[in-house]
């Protein structure tokens, strides 16, 4: 499972950084040739959709490593660290562009109408939500996180490419479109930046299981046997690939030792048939 996780992952990164790669540079010619800050921003935008997708393939690579003595929870982790570093850069450019188009605005500098980037920016918008529609389905088949992520990375990119078109349409109307929606394009950069490094840190720092997951445990638990009482304090410890559950029952006061132990076993091995998840089971009395 873990080798086809990795295997489709690489997959999702690969075509994504060489689509990416290949629009960013038809973009850039196509900014230049506009003169258009909004349109190199987003031809930076769409680049830095490779770094991304480049950092789900560096993900997989390292999260796939088994665990060893110094990391016994195995190296999940390392995706969500890549992920706020390269975040933290593209929030970097994302604020340079939005400098650049107040700049642009001050100047007053008109948006030039042309063919060759009306074409390259149909084809973008076709092509992005095609490579975001790919990642989800991908994401989904894999139950990936990191493959979701990028495909709202490529929509997002989408949505940038159709504000262009707007604005290469009205440019010749609103000599300010073009810085305008600079700012737009800037502020999407940085709020897709924003959105990974919340994302991620909130997976090192750890998080509460939502309420559908525990209600899941809570009825794998309660088929195991009817003499547990109650099923509380359920913890979730994501490590990537790998994770670890701890959970709280209470069984009856003169249950034994040994009754108690085995159950504990049941209730481990039904979980991880179920959810794939290692589990700890600590025991209260009932009363």
């Amino acid at each position: 499972m873990k080798n086809e996780k990795k295997k489709i992952g690489y997959l999702e990164g690969w075509v994504s950084i060489l689509i990416n790669t290949a629009l960013f540079v038809f973009k850039f010619i196509a900014g230049m040739k506009s003169h258009s800050i909004a349109v190199v921003a987003d031809a930076w935008h769409t680049l830095s959709d490779s770094f991304t997708s480049l950092v789900v393939i560096i993900g997989f690579w390292l999260g796939s490593k088994p665990a060893d003595r110094e990391h016994p929870f195995g190296h999940g982790m390392i995706e969500n660290i890549s992920s706020i570093i390269i975040a933290t850069l593209l929030g970097g450019v994302g604020i340079t562009f939005f400098i650049d188009s107040i700049k642009k605005i001050l100047a007053k500098e008109p948006l030039e109408l042309n063919i060759f980037t009306v074409i390259v920016f149909l084809i973008s918008v076709l092509v992005k939500e095609a490579l975001a529609q790919f990642s989800f389905y991908l994401g989904k088949k894999i139950d990936s996180g990191a493959l979701r992520a990028d495909g709202w990375h490529h929509r997002s990119d989408a949505i940038a490419s159709l504000l262009i078109l707007a604005g290469v349409f009205t440019g010749k109307y609103l000599w300010w479109i073009d810085g305008a929606l600079g700012i737009v394009v800037s502020i999407l950069i940085v709020m897709t930046a924003k959105e990974i490094i919340f994302s991620s840190s909130r997976r090192i720092i750890g998080e509460e299981p939502d309420e559908n997951f525990k209600k899941k445990v809570e009825e794998i638990v309660s088929n195991v046997s009817g003499s547990i009482k109650e099923v509380h304090h359920i913890h979730l410890h994501d490590y990537g690939d790998h994770k670890e559950l701890t959970l709280h029952i209470r069984l009856p006061n003169k249950m034994s030792v040994e009754e108690s132990h085995n159950l504990t076993k049941e209730i481990e091995s039904a979980i991880h048939k179920n959810l794939s998840i290692d589990t700890t089971v600590h025991v209260e009395p009932e009363n």
